[in-house]
């Protein structure tokens, strides 16, 4: 179900109304929301209701024996089995065919022929998601940073939450279990903020991300016939779109939660205006950024080990942070570019004794930012190479090629995207709680003016980006 739909437009009022309603604040309302997360999740495809399920008893239990276990080498043993359970079954589904088809065309390159190994698997949505929320949750239960759940509807409600399940943010047990099992309270002002943030990510997602996403199609899908400047354009676009898109996934996420009384922990903290590569990723999809942070790069030894240690840590958590992202190599080949800088950086500050760069950081931290986005988005490794040549051959002839339109719409939302963005980030009061700078009758305003905008701005009910991750 997605969060564009008109099927969510009834669904979250539908699960409010009847939230609110029960008189137990507690075991009936966890039920409620667990039903409804299954509903919302079988709605794609009820199958893999299965994985999730099985994910959510598997840890459920690990989780307890971990607690309960007298030595390290036991903690260690069953911590093991919630890792390699929960990874294997990410690498079938998700990198399974990848890997079959490198190695086919890596025999293939030096002369020996091999069978189709791929399967025919349909990855499931948001499995990238829910495995890194349960996979944390043990491990903190390993570390001793947690407790163990023994509320198994709690647990699996944790698991599932349907604003989070499918692409995130990637909420901690520490944060969001003590929620799910106390009692809410119905707080007014959470729910005006919610509302407030859930129609902000339907701007972002519906009137900008999905404007700026007919242009970079176009442009992206023949990008042959294009010079530096257009290919140039679109890719700036797309660096847009995707902050524009998942940002607006997280503000509907978050916003939805606090209708039903939880608070989520930020995702996006205006990663573009970010003076060095180390602050974008510590204001660009943050939930994943710090879970990579804590249970990767610390998990490696992090910066305890030297210089050289560190830089491989970085370069390597930065990999495997790309791999996550998709079964390509693309992904990999971005997330290699952001290791290298970081690593660059950490050297060039340690040599300067320097935290940050001046205001010329903005404009290189972009620009490394925009070149791996090419990647990102590009099917194949030669498509994002030969957008990079053209861009950096500085053919800047004919401004704009294809419908002039598409450009016209996707700049003006941009602009108008940025500016709320730049006024929001100058005010230093978060999105999440804007709303409670404005009364009833002038957030009702703002509200109907964004219902305008959606309805002038509306195409179709696109899928959000990571939805494919």
């Amino acid at each position: 179900m997605l969060f564009n739909s008109i099927e969510y437009l009834i669904f979250l009022p539908v699960v409010f109304i009847v939230y609110w309603l029960l008189k137990d604040r507690y075991k009936q309302q966890n039920i409620l929301l667990l039903i409804s997360s299954y509903v919302f999740y079988g709605w794609w495809d009820y199958r893999f209701l299965s994985l999730i399920i099985f994910s959510s008893f598997l840890d459920y239990f690990v989780g307890q024996k971990i607690e309960e276990a007298l030595s390290k080498k036991k903690k260690k043993r069953w911590l093991l089995v919630s890792l390699c359970s929960n990874l294997g079954l990410l690498a079938v589904f998700k990198y399974y065919n990848f890997f079959a088809d490198s190695f086919s065309s890596a025999m293939s390159s030096v002369g020996w022929q091999v069978n189709d190994l791929t399967l025919n698997i349909i990855l499931p949505v948001g499995i990238s998601f829910y495995t890194f929320q349960t996979l944390s949750y043990s491990i903190d239960i390993y570390r001793n940073e947690i407790k163990a759940s023994r509320d198994i509807v709690g647990f699996f409600t944790f698991v599932s939450l349907f604003p989070q399940l499918v692409a995130g943010p990637i909420e901690r047990a520490s944060n969001l279990m003590p929620q799910i099992e106390s009692n809410r309270k119905l707080n007014v002002t959470l729910i005006k903020t919610g509302v407030f943030q859930i129609f902000i990510g339907l701007f972002r997602k519906v009137a900008i991300a999905d404007n700026l996403g007919v242009y970079v199609d176009s442009v992206y899908g023949n990008y042959d016939i294009h010079n530096s400047s257009t290919l140039l354009i679109a890719t700036v676009f797309y660096a847009f779109q995707i902050y524009f898109d998942f940002s607006g996934y997280s503000d509907i996420a978050i916003g939805s939660a606090k209708l039903f009384g939880f608070n989520f922990n930020r995702n996006f903290n205006f990663p573009y205006f970010s003076r060095t590569l180390t602050e974008f990723w510590r204001r660009w999809h943050m939930s994943l950024s710090f879970w990579l942070r804590d249970y990767l790069y610390i998990s490696l030894g992090g910066n305890r080990k030297g210089i050289v240690i560190t830089y491989r840590n970085l370069l390597l958590t930065m990999l495997i942070g790309g791999l996550w992202h998709g079964s390509s190599w693309n992904f990999v080949i971005w997330g290699g570019i952001h290791g290298l800088f970081l690593s660059i950086e950490k050297y060039t500050f340690s040599a300067l004794k320097i935290k940050t760069f001046n205001a010329f950081g903005y404009i290189y931290t972009f620009i490394v930012v925009l070149v791996a986005w090419v990647f990102f988005r590009a099917t194949d490794f030669h498509t994002a190479a030969t957008i990079i040549k053209e861009i950096f051959s500085f053919n800047y002839g004919t401004l704009f090629v294809g419908n002039i339109n598409t450009f016209i719409n996707g700049l003006l939302l941009l602009t108008i995207g940025f500016a709320i963005d730049l006024k929001i980030f100058r005010s230093k009061t978060p999105l999440e709680d804007y709303g409670i700078k404005f009364s009833t009758v002038k957030l009702s305003i703002l509200i109907s003016i964004i219902i305008l905008m959606l309805c002038l701005f509306y195409s179709t009910a696109e899928n959000f980006i990571y939805f494919q991750f």
